[in-house]
């Protein structure tokens, strides 16, 4: 059986993945929490809120790909790992998980300048 590898340093890989996002990168908080007797981690994570778009990216594709970044590394180390992110750097709030995240969001409405440009059906009389 492989003995497991040293821990990573989870830390700062996170803030490797996470930084280029910021605006003001300086915002990121990262606080990391293993238990050696689980062989489980978590790792938390606080920006400013106005960065949090970036970070998430399109339907969620920037922060999976952290996420998935981060197992795999924990994996080789023989560890599970959690990620939470937190509100904003500023502010304090409850941890969420991103599928709550995902939840929260709310689709802009539709403008009535793109219905307009819709081409409406043309229907023709019919003929006896």
């Amino acid at each position: 059986m492989k003995s497991p590898a040293a821990s990573p340093n989870y830390v700062g890989l996170v803030k490797f993945l996470v930084q280029p996002f910021l605006e003001s990168p300086e915002s990121l908080s990262v606080d990391c929490e293993v238990s050696q007797a689980l062989q489980r981690v978590w790792v938390r994570i606080a920006f400013d809120s106005t960065d949090k778009g970036k970070v998430f990216g399109r339907e969620g594709r920037n922060i999976q790909a952290i996420r998935t970044v981060i197992a795999a590394a924990a994996e080789l180390a023989g560890q599970s790992v959690y990620l939470d992110i937190y509100g904003g750097g500023s502010q304090s709030r409850d941890s969420t998980s991103f599928d709550e995240e995902q939840e929260e969001r709310i689709l802009p409405p539709k403008s009535k300048e793109r219905e307009s440009n819709i081409p409406k059906p043309v229907v023709k009389p019919r003929l006896r």
